[in-house]
């Protein structure tokens, strides 16, 4: 019998909450095979089977283990079933009385009789209850046409509740529902309570004419992808304009240790993205030495990877500085929060045609809020508002600053 315990997902990590079940208890298993999906405070985790057998859960879904501690034995022992054995539990049992009676049903001509009052009258049956239940729908709402009056399952399914001219005068429960959170979910709420509490947390904003960028990626797009078969996004140009403010401004790319203040040498851009279990941060190492291609390849991999729940708790922890784009949802302005330990976050939102003035004429042009919301015990205004200015330069004029004057060659094309 063997038994397995809850391996670490990572450094600093102590327990664990089984999320799903992927097996039911009894089950034969496969070595390698996933039998649970495990919660921890950073990401959501596979559990593989380390052996093939039957398997008995010893934890419930929900339930939280620290690591180390045995959530289900395995008897290595065990069998395995055969194919033939499965295909006959599997196979369903037919029942020709019940389907000749059916047929016969739905052969019968429906009469229509005027329905007589009787004791019956009004009552609904126990289908019929539970559907006007969930729809809210009294019973005294509704006609019924069964024997004697009885409110059927097909009177409640046809039945539209009443609209009312003010408030909700009924006495029918309403439905709620709770769930536990996830204990991801559960850090994240902790860690940006803990940001706003113990940081001395500004926001400063600029706007940024992003007709340059859409020249380029109108006219080169398609090139690029045939070439490096990925897409010429927003992101790799964020992203290198980022890391050339972080090295003119170091400040940005600092964080507090206590009592000392710690600056990077490098710049680890953190990139918010959605996941199925929530907000994943993965983190692109080493940006400064990335290309336009080099970066957007990477975040097309980090956000496949969150999507589809394979992210490593390595792969989301030690970034410098993060980037986040409400902008994908309609965000048209916010104030990003930071992502602890760092000292600063850049906010990117929608693009929206807007009257600019250009050259002392009124144009329209497609403009972007962005936004950098830090931590004002370390950066002051002149850093973040420099950096934030060094930001919509480089986005604004993006082959003198970002590609040196030499845009085919800085696409890689």
């Amino acid at each position: 019998m063997l038994e397995m315990k809850v391996p670490s997902p990572g450094e600093s990590i102590t327990e664990v909450e089984i999320a799903t079940w992927l097996v039911k208890d009894g089950d034969y298993v496969k070595k390698d095979q996933a039998i649970a999906e495990v919660d921890s405070d950073k990401a959501t985790l596979e559990l593989p089977a380390e052996a093939s057998g039957i398997i008995t859960l010893k934890a419930q879904e929900g339930d939280s283990v620290a690591v180390g501690e045995v959530v289900c034995l395995i008897d290595t022992d065990a069998q395995a079933p055969t194919e033939t054995a499965a295909a006959v539990k599997e196979a369903p049992t037919s029942t020709p009385a019940i389907a000749t009676t059916a047929a016969l049903v739905a052969t019968t001509p429906k009469v229509e009789n005027p329905v007589p009052t009787s004791y019956a009258t009004g009552e609904a049956s126990p289908a019929a209850k539970k559907i006007l239940a969930e729809k809210q729908i009294p019973t005294s709402e509704v006609k019924g046409t069964g024997k004697g009056g009885r409110i059927t399952k097909e009177d409640a399914l046809n039945a539209q509740p009443a609209r009312h001219s003010m408030g909700t005068p009924t006495n029918e429960k309403r439905s709620e529902k709770r769930s536990k959170l996830s204990m991801l979910r559960r850090k994240v709420a902790e860690r940006l309570v803990s940001v706003k509490n113990e940081t001395a947390m500004l926001t400063t904003f600029n706007e940024v004419d992003m007709s340059a960028i859409y020249e380029i990626r109108n006219e080169y797009k398609d090139i690029f992808k045939e070439h490096h078969n990925v897409s010429l996004g927003f992101m790799s140009f964020f992203t290198l304009a980022v890391v050339r403010a972080l090295k003119m401004f170091p400040d940005v790319n600092s964080m507090i240790d206590d009592k000392e203040k710690i600056t990077y040498e490098y710049c680890d851009i953190s990139i918010a993205v959605s996941g199925p279990k929530g907000l994943m941060v993965p983190v692109i190492r080493n940006a400064e030495n990335l290309s336009f291609r080099g970066v957007e390849a990477e975040v097309k991999r980090l956000a496949t990877r969150a999507r589809d729940g394979q992210i490593t708790v390595d792969e989301m922890t030690g970034g410098t500085f993060t980037i986040t784009n409400g902008g994908v949802f309609g965000s048209m302005l916010s104030t990003p929060i930071i992502n602890p330990p760092q000292s600063a976050i850049l906010g990117m939102h929608n693009v929206v045609e807007r009257a600019i003035v250009r050259s002392g004429q009124i144009v329209i042009a497609p403009v972007m809020y962005i936004a950098l919301s830090y931590d004002h015990r370390i950066i002051d205004g002149r850093e973040s508002v420099g950096f934030l200015v060094e930001v919509k330069k480089a986005l604004e004029n993006p082959v003198e600053l970002l590609m040196d004057n030499d845009l085919k060659k800085a696409l890689e094309l």
